[in-house]
């Protein structure tokens, strides 16, 4: 197969980006240097939070978040199926049970209404309730945080934001990682989302006590602050490892590429809000579907996705692919890979959500995609749907 000439989603890296790698490269801190923690205080002070835990992924984030509230064995962990495998792998690292709650038909993220109703009923039948409930913001576009926050304090469940496509994003007036209705939000630093640190995650809280102990947990469950010490020091050499955890930690090198992305996060959404409206301009003739956007939020827009007719979904996807268009399809739900089938999970557990995968398309888009590149896409696109309709 030939390469595709214009790829769904990449990093935009320019030399001051290049320049910060390499001043890491030639200092003394290569991992746990000054860079990590002046990447936390960067994205902390952009998203409105008190604390910011980076992390060598966003899965190790989401990993993290749900240790950090105690989900273990007995509990279980609720997300929506459209997302990627880790919003639900998290959970099973911790030995906990999963359930899916089906998608709005309109945004695409977790549906409100069907949330509550999943919770009556699991209420009334003495069944098991939510642990900690995972809204994913699906391609950008923030879930309906404060009804979420308000079943939350009704049913008693905690909170864990995925945000992994929605850093620059705003719910309420406010950006997505102020956790003002989560007690965590999960940020991803992956090479095609908004803002890329080569790979990484962050965690961000308004709690001081999760983010020390997700902190903790991110270096093998091992301090050296002696107030936390089981036993006096024996010497500055000296640690403790006091729980069970990973080695999640975020290098320096990592962190420098981060930082230095930061300060593009509000141009990077800008030309990516900009490119959306020109497709939507462009595409609106077409039989097509297009993620609602709720007017109390501003998507940053980490994806673009259409909806065609299932029918003719296939031959749509292939024909822009032999025209090197690089589309994808984000996401095949969940609960119907095959782990989750080996769980007990099938067809009819999420119809939304499975009839969304059965059309959707996501188109090219990222910050430095060329008008010349965006009027490709839009052409080959409109081409393969009026094709089919002839």
């Amino acid at each position: 197969m030939s390469k595709l000439t214009i790829p769904y989603g990449r990093q935009d890296i320019n030399a001051d980006d290049i320049a910060a790698v390499v001043d890491v490269l030639r200092s003394e801190w290569l991992t746990q240097g000054p860079a990590v923690p002046a990447f936390e205080e960067a994205i902390a002070t952009l998203c409105h939070a008190d604390y910011a835990v980076a992390v060598n992924s966003a899965t190790s984030a989401l990993h993290l978040a749900c240790l950090a509230l105690n989900v273990g064995p007995g509990d279980t962990v609720w997300t929506t199926p459209n997302t990627f495998v880790a919003s639900a792998n998290c959970a099973r690292y911790c030995g906990a049970e999963v359930d899916f709650v089906d998608i709005d038909p309109d945004t695409w993220c977790i549906s409100v209404a069907a949330l509550a109703h999943k919770l009556a009923i699991h209420d009334a039948a003495g069944k098991s309730l939510p642990k900690v409930l995972i809204p994913v913001h699906f391609a950008g576009q923030s879930c309906d945080m404060k009804a979420i926050a308000e079943l939350g304090i009704r049913y008693g469940f905690s909170i864990i934001e995925d945000a992994s496509h929605a850093i620059g994003s705003t719910y309420a007036g406010e950006p997505v990682g102020s956790c003002q209705y989560s007690d965590i939000t999960v940020l991803s630093f992956h090479p095609v989302k908004i803002i890329t640190a080569g790979e990484g995650g962050m965690a961000l809280t308004n709690n001081a006590a999760l983010a020390k102990h997700m902190a903790m947990l991110r270096s093998h469950g091992i301090t050296r602050d002696i107030n936390e010490m089981t036993g006096p020091s024996q010497g500055p050499w000296y640690y403790e490892q006091l729980e069970l955890g990973m080695n999640y930690r975020m290098t320096d090198i990592h962190a420098a590429l981060g930082l230095s992305q930061s300060r593009k996060l509000g141009e990077f959404v800008e030309q990516r809000n900009q490119l959306v409206a020109r497709y939507d301009a462009a595409l609106r003739h077409l039989p097509i579907r297009r993620q609602s956007l709720p007017a109390e939020t501003r998507s940053a827009h980490h994806l673009y996705v259409i909806r065609v007719d299932a029918a003719h979904h296939a031959d749509i996807f292939n024909a822009l692919r032999m025209q090197e268009i690089g589309v994808n399809l984000h996401y095949f739900p969940v609960h119907l890979q095959p782990y989750y089938r080996q769980l007990g999970f099938g067809e009819g557990h999420c119809p939304h959500a499975e009839a969304y995968f059965k059309e959707a398309i996501s188109l090219p888009l990222f910050a430095s995609m060329s008008l010349q590149q965006q009027d490709q896409v839009i052409d080959a696109v409109s081409a393969a749907i009026e094709n089919i309709q002839t």
